[in-house]
Parts: C-alpha cells; structure tokens; sequence
C-alpha cells in the first residue's frame, strides 16, 4: 500500500507541474470555444470522439474510479444520452476513438482502459470495441473486449488512434520518452494481442487521433499538439489553449480543425483550426488511398530520442521536462525516507 501511495503522489506531483490554468471563453486566433461540458457527471472528461453518424454530436467518458460509461453530447454541451458499456470495467479509462470500419463501414466506438500510473504494474490492458448506436437513447450496450500486452514491457499510456483506411489500432504511451504502438492487424478475443512499437511519440502524450482520410494524425501532450505524415514523420506543432489538465483530442468530420478538452466539472472543448498546409488534400475518403501505418526508417527511434524536433519539443518544453524529471525523482527520494 505503501508502494502505491508513493506512486500516486508522483504522479499527482508531476502532472500538477504540467497542468496550467484555464484560459477565458476565447483563445489566439484559430481557436475558439466549442462548447461546456454541463452533464454534472461529467467530471474528468478524459476522452473524446467525433460522432461517425450523427450530425453535431460528440462522445465522452471520464477518468479512473469511474464506471463504464460513456456519454453523447451535442454542440452546446448538453448530454442527449447516457450509455453504459455491458460487462467492461473501468479500472483506468484513459481515450476513446470513433471510426467506421473499413471493410463493412459500421460506425464503432473503441474505449481504451489503458492507464497504468505504475508504469507496468498491470500484466495487461484492455480495449473496448463497441457498435455505435444508432439511436440517442439511454442504453446499456454489448462490447467486445481485447487484451493486450507491449511487447517491451508495461508502461502508462492514454491515447489510442484508429487507421480509417485500415481500421489498425495504435496506442501512444505516455512517458518522458514515447511511443506508438500498433496492435495486430486481427485482433483475437482467445488470447492476449501483442503492441510493437512502430515511431517514437513526443514527451507525455494525453492523447491521439487520426485524420478522417488517414493521411496523417496528432499527437496531444500537456503543451501541443503536433501533427504526423502516416509514415510517422513530423509535419507540424500546432499551438493548444491552455487548459487545466489537457486530456484530450480529435479531429472534426472534415479533417480541417482540432478538438481538444480537459478534465474538470463543466470543462470546455475547443476547436482549433490547422494550418492549411497540414490539412487532408481532400474530402475525407478512407477507402481511397493505399493503406500506411506509423513507421520509423532504421535507426531513427535512438535519433529522435535526442532530437526535439522529431518528437514536437521546444526550449521551453524540454526545460519543463528538466524541472518534472528533477520534482519526481526529489518526490520519490522523500517517500521513500518516509515509508521505509
């Protein structure tokens, strides 16, 4: 017990060093407040999705300690159903993503129990695959669930992407050094699926998202946002609102803007456009182009574990890091003297 208090106070210490305070109603140019979480349940809104099929509505769910549940809310943030996912736990629910599967196109939510503040303490993870329902109605909904398990170990992770050209899942860890994991191209429901690493991901991921036509996706940190080619090459940083805690991103239908959210009682989501330059060429067509997935050219995940650039840092991002890596370390010693 003494173990697992010490690492709650880590992490507690480390993200109240990220965490900066809200901003007002109306960020920089380019963002803009969508809309307020009013649903009083809705208090660590730590996932969050673009609705496949219905026009205006978006999905959310909130963090650890909470029942599995998820939520559907429309563009003034009011809730138009609350949904419950049958059999699944919510150890640690840490993202959601919405897609239409590319071979049948049936809209499906994907909801991730991936958080693991032990960095590994879990023997595995669990992912949610649920139908998306066609009716704004409170319900209680079967899910498919998978396991899994990284190939190089346990570690903390809170985002997941899907490929709409190939429906592949990807998970993105959350650590001083990230990465992005792909699953198995089928995944098994009879035995626990294995993540590889595929491309580095920049320092403290709190989320991911695809682009609707899958030519590129984003990765969210407690800073920015910064956007991949499908190769998994930088493309660009775009700049976020400061939020409280930022948890969460998507993209919207058309691929032209971002979503982005916190955690906290009526938190806000924001919409943040994206530089013209790193929008989809087109209107968003899955099946349209030939399938690619994040990858890293020989020898560049020991390159870019150096290099700020690739993984979307700046000066004053890594100097942040320098002072969390400095609070964690002074925090764990001092437990540690405490509870020996």
């Amino acid at each position: 017990m003494r173990a697992l208090a010490a690492a709650g106070a880590v992490t507690m210490a480390t993200c109240a060093l990220f965490a900066v305070p809200a901003r007002a109603a109306v960020a920089d140019e380019g963002m803009e407040r969508l809309f307020t979480f009013k649903d009083p349940k809705i208090t660590e809104s730590s996932g969050l999705a673009v609705s496949p099929t219905h026009k205006g509505i978006y999905y959310t769910h909130n963090d650890s300690a909470a029942s599995p549940t998820f939520y559907a809310v429309d563009g003034k943030g009011r809730t138009r159903a609350t949904f419950q996912v049958q059999g699944a736990q919510a150890r640690d629910w840490e993202a959601m993503a919405a897609t239409k599967d590319p071979a049948t196109g049936q809209a499906t939510l994907w909801f991730a129990d991936i958080g693991d503040n032990l960095n590994g303490a879990w023997p595995d993870i669990s992912i949610y695959r649920v139908v998306e329902p066609q009716t704004l109605k409170d319900a209680t909904l079967p899910a498919t669930r998978y396991r899994f398990r990284y190939a190089d170990g346990g570690r903390n992770a809170e985002g997941i992407m899907i490929n709409p050209r190939t429906g592949r899942l990807y998970v993105v860890s959350k650590e001083f050094a990230g990465s992005v994991y792909a699953a198995p191209k089928k995944l098994r429901t009879d035995k626990t699926n294995v993540l590889r690493k595929v491309a580095v991901a920049p320092l403290m991921a709190t989320d991911a998202a695809y682009a609707p036509d899958g030519s590129s996706y984003v990765v969210r940190t407690y800073f920015s946002a910064t956007i991949y080619s499908s190769s998994g090459k930088m493309i660009t940083r775009v700049s976020m609102p400061e939020l409280k805690q930022a948890e969460s991103i998507a993209y919207t239908a058309d691929g032209k803007s971002l979503l982005t959210g916190s955690e906290g009682a009526q938190s806000p989501v924001y919409r943040v456009t994206i530089p013209a330059a790193a929008r989809p060429a087109t209107t968003p067509s899955p099946t349209s182009a030939a399938p690619q997935t994040p990858a890293q050219d020989a020898g560049a995940a020991s390159r870019a574990a150096v290099d700020a650039g690739a993984t979307g840092l700046s000066i004053k991002d890594i100097l942040i890091w320098v002072a969390a890596a400095a609070t964690a370390v002074g925090t764990i010693t001092f437990i540690a003297r405490r509870t020996r």
